[in-house]
């Protein structure tokens, strides 16, 4: 893998549909849980959530694609909360599509038709973890990349709720450098089986979201 292409893929010009939702943070932000003040720590939650519950299914596809449809059975059965599943299945076909239009290459074309001729709900983490394989993105890059994407995610999901401005959001962005890095050392070993809901208050929050009266977001 190049620098490049590992930058291609994190820029938030990357069409992934990461950007169209907040992973929890707009409903926590209506029901008054969230603000200015907290968004550090909620987003401190979301990272080791990720980490636990998410960059597992990412390695485990990047491992061996060849176990793509029972990793993301596998998947599927963890996301027990509907919205956060919905969300997860529309990021993955959102992000197996863009890839497979942005990096016509012949293994990724090969996943991807793979991935279209066999039945299953497509989320995002275990596509991530296989496409990225297919592009020769290295094992902890990949990690990084995933974790990277929800931090990147639900701070811009803040800045556009109004709840801090451009440069705060940056700056909490930067503050949870040490946090990414405790979460992906920690999460470069834990297997499927082990994976775990760490944030319960964040998951009933984002079961919440199809009851808001205005929304900004698909979760």
């Amino acid at each position: 893998m190049t620098n490049w292409l590992f930058l291609q893929l994190a820029d938030s010009g990357f069409p992934a549909g990461g950007f169209a939702h907040s992973y929890g943070l707009e409903a926590a932000w209506q029901q008054g849980e969230v603000n200015a003040g907290s968004l550090a720590r909620f987003v401190r939650d979301g990272i080791v959530q990720a980490g636990s519950g998410g960059v597992p299914f990412v390695l485990a596809a990047y491992d061996d694609p060849a176990a793509l449809e029972p990793i993301d059975a596998r998947c599927d059965a963890f996301l027990r909360n509907p919205v956060t599943n919905r969300a997860s299945r529309v990021q993955g076909r959102a992000w197996i599509g863009t890839v497979e239009r942005s990096f016509p290459r012949p293994g990724v074309l090969a996943l991807c038709d793979a991935v279209r001729a066999r039945p299953g709900a497509r989320h995002h983490a275990p596509l991530l973890g296989a496409s990225l394989r297919a592009l020769d993105v290295d094992r902890e890059a990949a990690a990084r990349l995933f974790l990277f994407g929800v931090v990147r995610g639900t701070i811009s999901a803040a800045v556009r709720l109004g709840i801090v401005g451009t440069t705060d959001g940056q700056r909490v962005l930067a503050e949870r450098a040490d946090d990414l890095e405790r979460t992906l050392a920690a999460a470069m070993t834990v297997t499927v089986e082990e994976a775990a809901q760490t944030t319960p208050l964040a998951d009933l929050w984002q079961a919440a979201h199809d009851r808001l009266y205005s929304r900004l977001f698909q979760s």
